[in-house]
């Protein structure tokens, strides 16, 4: 990518209100550090605890849904995507930056299409809840006994959309048939 290519792409995102991005293969060292370069850039500009809390939690829980579910890159036009296996890092970019006074945590990977409609149909149905009624939900997949929680009705989305100051916000771009691209928003 030349100078002028890359001076772009941040000009774009800066105009976007993005402060900062990553994009490719994402693994839980890479959650770590990344995770700490966040706190320190929040703490330095003297945001209040709670919204640093919110935020990467958001962040953590984001970035946690692309190590486990994503199923491969992101496809030039020339290709087709990976199918990845345990072993295999997961692909997927996440952007956070600030719209007024809100942050946004905003991510996209790759996921099988045949999981579209569970998935879409868990989001719509976190995102019409009441904060109280988000709250209660949270506390009883907690209490419950269950180690693993099916795909789109985990803990995570529910943490995410309870931390979230508005309802959060998602969509679908299908690739092929057998893979959709996923984007998701959450304001804090």
């Amino acid at each position: 990518m030349r100078a002028d290519q890359l001076y772009k792409m941040h000009g774009d995102m800066s105009t976007e209100g993005i402060t900062f991005a990553y994009c490719g293969y994402m693994t839980e060292n890479i959650l770590t550090g990344v995770g700490d370069a966040l706190k320190q850039k929040l703490e330095s500009e003297d945001t209040d605890t709670r919204t640093i809390r919110s935020v990467f939690a958001v962040f953590v829980e984001q970035m946690q849904n692309i190590i486990r579910y994503s199923v491969g890159n992101i496809p030039s036009s020339k290709e087709s995507p990976q199918s990845t296996d345990v072993e295999t890092p997961r692909y997927g970019i996440l952007t956070i930056g600030q719209e007024g006074a809100d942050y946004v945590v905003h991510s996209g990977n790759m996921i099988k299409s045949e999981d579209v409609a569970q998935i879409q149909s868990r989001l719509a149905e976190l995102q019409n809840k009441s904060h109280e009624e988000l709250k209660r939900e949270y506390k009883e997949k907690l209490k419950s006994n269950t180690d693993e929680f099916k795909l789109g009705a985990g803990i995570g989305f529910i943490e995410i959309a309870r931390r979230a100051s508005k309802p959060i916000e998602f969509d679908f771009m299908q690739i092929d048939e057998n893979h959709t691209f996923f984007s998701f928003k959450a304001t804090v």
